[in-house]
């Protein structure tokens, strides 16, 4: 299948910002590799709220929903799978159901679609200064009962996470690092498996933990590991994504990686920022191109 590069030039906002001027001067510092808090003044969007989050799940495709009772753990092990209500039933009663729930690209929705852009324009000029055009943006909501975890996990993509309701916890590991994510958990994510990650009780004083209340996020740079302790209410959550050229180089590295090991080779990792990884990129997109899957 062709991968799809969109590049999105949102509408403006009428005066309004969701984000102060001051994250997007906090954001030039950091981004792409530091992670960092940041405020927002989404919180009260009709759009956001739990009855209208219930309504939108149940209008998804089931491929866009991924929903489950609460993880007890920090680590992928011991993830359970029982699903004993409808997406829109957990979403509705989320305070009692020790459930979370997961909606993937809202944006198929024309009024999520057109919140998002109008975010995500606020902050394209800090992004495309760094690492060039703002790729295949994409939004997510996680709607959570209380002391939910999410395992340790990371992602390929460039994340900002918005706490709209309750509290949460969201420690973040250093992108690259094989202490947390080793060099063939990234080539297995690459060539098409999960991010999901081990947990080990040495990662805990090694991770940034951000305090998150609503009204506030974190920039989580791509595929920096991480994992969420929720508080002791309900907790919703939209997170804002986005690719680069340069995540997509690394991406592709590291899929080439996954290959060539496969032949008893132990090839060395890509580097990350501002390393372009361009000559292992090129040679997967034309292993891609050969097998017609790219």
């Amino acid at each position: 299948m062709t991968r799809q590069y969109k590049n999105f030039h949102g509408r403006s906002l009428g005066g309004r910002r969701i984000f102060p001027s001051a994250v997007q001067s906090f954001l030039a510092t950091s981004y792409p590799e530091g992670a960092l808090k940041i405020e927002h003044n989404l919180v009260d969007h009709p759009l956001l709220e739990i009855d209208k989050l219930a309504l939108l799940a149940e209008s998804l495709p089931p491929a866009s929903i991924d929903f489950n009772g609460s993880n007890p753990s920090r680590g992928v092990d011991s993830k359970p799978g029982a699903k004993s209500l409808s997406i829109g039933e957990t979403i509705r009663n989320i305070e009692k159901t020790a459930s979370w729930a997961v909606l993937k690209n809202v944006e198929q929705k024309k009024p999520f679609a057109e919140l998002l852009h109008e975010l995500l324009e606020e902050l394209r000029p800090v992004i495309e200064e760094r690492t060039g055009p703002l790729l295949n943006p994409q939004a997510f909501i996680v709607v959570s009962s209380p002391h939910a975890v999410t395992p340790l996990h990371f992602h390929a993509e460039h994340n900002i996470l918005m706490q709209l309701r309750g509290s949460k916890t969201v420690t973040v590991y250093p992108a690259g690092d094989r202490r947390f994510a080793s060099d063939k958990s990234h080539e297995n994510y690459h060539l098409g498996g999960t991010g999901e990650l081990p947990w080990h009780r040495n990662h805990e004083r090694a991770g940034l933990p951000f305090a998150l209340g609503p009204a506030e996020g974190v920039y989580v740079p791509a595929m920096s590991p991480h994992h969420v302790q929720y508080g002791s209410a309900v907790s919703v959550s939209l997170s804002l994504t986005w690719r680069s050229e340069w995540s997509y180089a690394e991406a592709d590295a590291r899929a080439f990686n996954g290959l060539i090991r496969k032949l008893g080779i132990d090839p060395k990792p890509p580097k990350r920022w501002p390393a372009t990884n361009s000559g292992k990129a090129r040679a997967m997109r034309l292993w891609r191109r050969f097998r017609g899957i790219a």
